[in-house]
């Protein structure tokens, strides 16, 4: 890829892993894209980032500030690569008491994305986000 607009013409997965690597191994000085992927030399320092920004890796270390949430919820595709991990999430959350609603739809990881966010995400958001004083 010569340019950022390169990456639009590449299949769905391949952007969500540039996505994933803009947002846990950027680089300002590696351009045009300024991020790192796990290629050559660099590739085990690279994973190491994106194994760090996994929830199932950080979720420990973050569960008191989990619990000052007002909601979490946490959908998922019966087909979704990542059905499995969402679930452990679930799981590890509701072992510390931090309350949160999981689901299991029908489909992949971008099935009815479009009515998903209007029937699901927007009121998600709608009932539970607050710009007042948090509680502590």
């Amino acid at each position: 890829m010569k340019t950022p607009a390169d990456s639009a013409k590449l299949p769905f997965g391949l952007r969500a892993q540039l996505a994933s690597a803009a947002a846990w191994s950027p680089n300002p000085k590696n351009p045009p894209l300024y991020l790192d992927l796990p290629i050559g030399e660099q590739a085990p320092t690279v994973l190491a980032k994106w194994a760090a920004n996994a929830p199932l890796a950080f979720v420990d270390q973050y569960v008191l500030g989990l619990k000052r949430y007002r909601a979490i919820t946490i959908d998922v595709g019966d087909q979704d690569g990542l059905r499995v991990d969402a679930g452990k999430l679930h799981d590890v959350l509701d072992q510390y008491g931090v309350a949160n609603t999981f689901e299991v739809y029908p489909g992949t990881h971008t099935s009815d994305v479009a009515v998903r966010f209007q029937e699901h995400v927007m009121p998600f958001f709608s009932r539970t986000l607050s710009f007042g004083q948090a509680k502590r």
